[in-house]
């Protein structure tokens, strides 16, 4: 099975980066059993909406997962509800809204997703290391991919350790800058701390740096505003095997207009 990630979408950049070169990583690398893509900063930079959403999975992306922007847009909460497909992390409390986690059949093929949410340096949430133990108690799939929204490295590295073995990929989100760590652990599990970021990579982490200046100068409020140059769409591209579910190659990629 290959499969390909797509870091955090951020705003229209990112979007038009995800169209724009989703074909051409078809045409090189032949074609995806299954794509996923966060989808957290896909409307201006701050959650999501319905419309955005159509648009997203009209142009082949199977399954999104996402992290705590997901909540940004209040009109989409409901949609969470009723579309199985976008994830949010699953370790929110009880009776949050949408799930966390689901099992994907396509062309014979099953995947299982797992999204979670780190908690260093993050809104307190429930343990993501002791949520992902539950959910793979009751999940029925050989090849699993883990999105992992958090902040901190270490927080990163170490449920990738906890996972291995247990899971097929995990891929770390939410700082929007691409690691340079990919490889297989020792237990079959294929592996990044961040898988970068789908948008402009020409300011601050997907917004303009006027924009965001102030905030480090004064400490004061402002409104950010995305950044258009340099749009870039980043993650991984992860072979497994799907009798095992171990992968056996991951490799990130960074394409786009690096002007």
């Amino acid at each position: 099975m290959r499969i390909l990630f797509a870091g955090d979408i951020c705003g229209r950049p990112g979007r038009n980066a995800l169209k724009e070169n989703l074909s051409p990583l078809r045409q090189k690398f032949g074609p995806f059993d299954f794509t996923i893509v966060n989808c957290e900063n896909a409307a201006s930079g701050f959650g999501m909406t319905e419309k955005l959403m159509d648009e997203i999975f009209a142009i082949g992306v199977d399954v999104m997962t996402s992290g705590n922007h997901i909540w940004d847009k209040r009109e989409f909460i409901p949609v969470l509800n009723r579309e199985h497909r976008v994830l949010r992390p699953a370790n929110y409390p009880s009776g949050t809204a949408g799930t966390g986690y689901g099992v994907f059949l396509k062309h014979g093929r099953t995947l299982g997703v797992i999204n979670l949410q780190g908690r260093a340096f993050m809104s307190p949430v429930d343990c993501p290391f002791r949520t992902a133990d539950a959910i793979l108690e009751e999940m029925k799939a050989a090849v699993i991919f883990v999105d992992f929204h958090a902040e901190a490295t270490a927080e990163k590295i170490a449920l990738g350790r906890y996972l291995d073995g247990r899971v097929s990929v995990l891929a770390g989100t939410h700082t929007h800058v691409q690691t340079a760590d990919t490889l297989i652990l020792p237990g079959g599990t294929a592996y990044i701390t961040d898988a970068g970021m789908t948008g402009g990579h020409g300011g601050v982490i997907g917004n303009s740096y006027e924009s965001v200046l102030p905030k480090f100068l004064y400490g004061t409020p402002c409104k950010f505003e995305i950044e258009t140059d340099k749009p870039l769409m980043q993650g991984v591209i992860a072979d497994i095997d799907d009798e095992t579910g171990r992968a056996f190659d991951i490799q990130r990629f960074s394409v786009g207009m690096e002007r």
